[in-house]
């Protein structure tokens, strides 16, 4: 099963069976569908006002809230589905709105912000369920260049715009939220749950009952102290699919879990192939030992550059992706021979001094696979009779 499947089956109302880890995840990649002009938007913008930053809903619909049966707008389908698998997002607000759990549930103070020149991408939405309690979903990474940069830039500087809005939207929706609040997010939606919950003023915070992470991200080890963590009430739960890539970069401080899922590599991130059986998650006993040699070359990578180097490097990734002629990020991440082309055309069309900057950092991460692989295979030979 997967969570269509759960959607499918589960009939049980919040009364009669609690929130649980399956339900963050639902609402946590719900969180892709644009609801602006459908949605009520965030009525408090004043944490927002000295930002600049475009608010693409500006002229969203007052009211209390529309319910996920009310949201099904055909004249919007265009433009509603967004991310890395936008048909499935769609089948998922039909499976909402259909399901007995969750076609009552009530979104609102929804809030859009993108600024190509601040490489910002952010959004966020609460879905509320009567007065019992609120669940704060934050966007994951959409599939624009400038939600791409902004995760790039995660890696040398603390906070990027999307996390100091995490924390501004949270401090703004929650004095009009029921008491029960929890918070979640996919992908970078996890990381920006996380970074909200830690850094909220203390009365917000003491009625926070669990941040849901699914393989967000961490943080530069600078960010957050263990005490910082443990300074949010409920804790943090995070669950990383079997190959999880996204979700091993950087640092974090809390535990995660293991999830199964149908799908390899990096379509392992997208949360509609992790594995359930009834209202649990298929749980592992640790990620792949591939996630493992990629979460290891990848730190010590990163970890071999200063944060201006990082800049300069992630300012000559986008610039090779601008000349490689790619439409959008899911032209490079979606793999196979088309990435490869594109990355040879930009490796091709990228002026100095990005070209050689590029090239430095690759033979770097050539040098350190090579010594990985060198590893394991002297690990293996030794352990031969």
């Amino acid at each position: 099963m997967n969570i269509l499947d759960y959607l499918a089956t589960e009939f049980a109302t919040f009364e009669e069976k609690p929130f649980n880890e399956i339900d963050a995840l639902v609402l946590s990649e719900i969180c892709m569908v644009r609801f602006d002009d459908i949605a009520p938007g965030l009525k408090e913008k004043r944490l927002f006002a000295d930002i600049g930053t475009i608010v693409e809903n500006l002229l969203s619909p007052g009211g209390r809230g529309v319910a996920f049966r009310d949201a099904l707008r055909a004249e919007h389908f265009d433009r509603m589905f967004t991310g890395l698998v936008p048909d499935r997002t769609k089948s998922l607000l039909f499976a909402l709105a259909a399901s007995p759990r969750f076609r009552e549930i009530v979104i609102r103070d929804y809030l859009s912000l993108f600024d190509i020149e601040r490489q910002t991408q952010f959004a966020a939405m609460a879905f509320v369920h009567k007065r019992e309690f609120a669940f704060i979903g934050y966007r994951g990474t959409d599939s624009s260049f400038t939600g791409w940069k902004e995760d790039f830039n995660m890696a040398f500087t603390c906070p990027v715009p999307a996390q100091d809005q995490a924390v501004r939207y949270l401090e703004s929706a929650a004095p009009g939220l029921p008491k029960r609040l929890m918070l979640g997010g996919h992908s970078k939606g996890g990381n920006l749950a996380v970074f909200a919950a830690v850094n909220a003023n203390a009365k917000v915070r003491s009625r926070i009952e669990r941040v849901y992470d699914f393989d967000g991200p961490g943080f530069k080890p600078s960010v957050f102290t263990s005490e910082e963590y443990a300074s949010i009430e409920g804790g943090v739960t995070k669950i990383v699919p079997t190959d999880s890539i996204v979700g091993m970069l950087m640092e974090s401080h809390e535990d995660y879990r293991v999830v199964e899922s149908d799908a390899k590599g990096i379509a392992a991130h997208s949360g509609f192939t992790w594995q359930i059986e009834g209202d649990r998650f298929v749980y592992a006993d640790r990620i792949s030992d591939s996630a493992r040699f990629t979460d290891q070359v990848m730190t010590e990578w990163l970890g071999s550059f200063t944060d201006d180097e990082l800049a300069v490097i992630v300012d000559a990734i986008f610039e090779a992706v601008q000349a490689s002629g790619a439409e959008d990020a899911t032209d490079i991440l979606s793999g196979g021979a088309k990435t490869v082309q594109l990355l040879l055309d930009a490796n091709k069309n990228t002026l100095e001094p990005a070209r050689s900057i590029l090239a430095s950092a690759i033979k770097r991460l050539s040098e350190i696979v090579v010594r990985h692989v060198g590893r394991d295979v002297g690990a293996m030979l030794g352990g031969r009779k």
